[in-house]
């Protein structure tokens, strides 16, 4: 019987997780600013006072309001402002439970700030909700799977990620670290 033995050379992935999906919003100008700052990984100060200003404002739709805290979180994720990112992603999550980019870009946060493992159920949910970037949140579980000694899990994690985006060059530079061969 042959069986499939893996072997990472390293005892953790690079951590070169991009912030995740921002959402698209459909009102406000200030709300719009924000989406596309979140999109472009745009941290200058003026685009977090467009996510400010959409949110005190603009009378936005209970969806727009949900990805403006999204939004905001991004950017302030990207600028390692991790308390308020995180308060504003669970913001949007206590308004809509089901939003897949608030779980995806939880999950994103822990994964980039040494909470790989606590990041599992939340990249669970990011999937279970159908999130617009699949391919970062199998990435962001291979690297939990990884951190707990799952090595296997990782490995495919990694192959699936790389399936889904297949021009994603960190899932393929991950994937070199592992040798697989038959026992």
């Amino acid at each position: 019987m042959h069986s499939l033995s893996l072997f990472a050379a390293a005892s953790t992935l690079v951590l070169a997780v991009p912030a995740g999906a921002a959402v698209l919003t459909v009102g406000g100008g200030y709300a719009h600013s924000c989406y596309r700052a979140a999109e472009t990984q745009d941290t200058r100060w003026n685009s977090l006072q467009s996510c400010d200003r959409a949110l005190a404002e603009e009378a936005l739709s209970p969806e727009d309001r949900v990805a403006t805290h999204v939004n905001r979180g991004i950017l302030r994720l990207r600028l390692a402002r991790l308390t308020d990112a995180n308060a504003d992603f669970d913001r949007a999550l206590e308004m809509d439970p089901k939003q897949a980019e608030a779980w995806l870009n939880k999950a994103v946060l822990n994964a980039r700030f040494g909470r790989s493992v606590d990041a599992l159920p939340m990249v669970q949910k990011a999937l279970e909700f159908n999130t617009k970037r699949p391919a970062l949140a199998y990435f962001v579980r291979a690297m939990a799977h990884e951190d707990s000694g799952n090595i296997r899990a990782a490995y495919h994690d990694l192959q699936r990620a790389r399936e889904l985006d297949p021009k994603w060059a960190e899932p393929r530079i991950e994937l070199k670290r592992f040798k697989v061969r038959q026992l």
